[in-house]
């Protein structure tokens, strides 16, 4: 058995490479899609991009929560 301090930080590693495949998606199949969302969200205001990160981080804790 691993010591819990280890197996906390295998998880994380595992969580970002995660995070690092599914954001590598979008640009592997379709870079012209992701190019156009990113200059659409270039041109939001700073409290809808707030709004969005804050709605997806929520979203994030709750399905933690749930599989945990």
């Amino acid at each position: 058995r691993r010591a819990p301090d280890v197996a906390m930080w295998d998880e994380l590693l595992a969580a970002f490479g995660l995070m690092l495949v599914l954001e590598g998606i979008l640009p592997f199949l379709n870079p012209g899609a992701l190019r156009q969302t990113l200059l659409r969200m270039a041109q939001l205001e700073d409290r809808v991009l707030r709004f969005a990160g804050l709605a997806s981080m929520g979203l994030g804790l709750l399905v933690l929560y749930f599989c945990r």
